[in-house]
């Protein structure tokens, strides 16, 4: 996703929040602490997205539990700062994501250690059910210019130079393993 498509989609903290709930939920909030779904949304003046559990009496919202967790920043730039490294070839420095997000640069190298742990954590539910593998090699015969007296002719399948590619996707199409 652009920069452009992250400022149009989430422009305010309101919009953020609200899709993160739609991500995290899915329209059945539950509480972070105890698990709970007895929750009622907190009719607070100028507070976004609290939520009150009545199982364990606490108060959380959506941010709780996640890499926004009593964060300051507002949550347009940390969408724009995963937009932003996930986007970059050769990763972004931390000064450069200070730059672009009118941040510290200490700050912005916290936002980067967390949205790269956050990327790091293994889901292991990745691909379930029926599962479709396949594999190839790429990479064709050597010209006819470049053949020497003695050379071997390559071999074929496993073993030869080439390099393989391996893909898979589940079966219905939900979910496919990325190189």
């Amino acid at each position: 996703m652009d920069l452009i498509t992250v400022f149009n989609r989430y422009p305010d903290q309101e919009a953020c929040i609200e899709h993160l709930e739609k991500v995290r939920w899915n329209g059945k909030p539950h509480c972070p602490h105890c698990g709970c779904t007895h929750v009622a949304q907190k009719q607070d003046g100028d507070r976004v997205g609290r939520w009150n559990c009545h199982g364990c009496k606490s108060s959380f919202n959506v941010l709780s539990g996640s890499i926004f967790e009593k964060t300051r920043i507002e949550l347009q730039k940390w969408f724009l700062g995963i937009a932003i490294i996930i986007n970059a070839k050769k990763s972004v420095s931390s000064c450069q994501l200070a730059r672009d997000l009118d941040l510290t640069q200490p700050t912005a190298l916290r936002m980067q250690r967390c949205i790269r742990a956050a990327m790091m954590t293994s889901d292991k539910s990745f691909l379930q059910g029926i599962v479709e593998a396949d594999e190839t090699y790429v990479g064709g015969k050597p010209r006819k210019g470049n053949n020497r007296d003695n050379d071997k002719p390559g071999k074929r399948g496993r073993g030869t130079k080439k390099v393989p590619v391996i893909g898979a996707v589940e079966r219905g199409g939900a979910r496919s393993l990325p190189r």
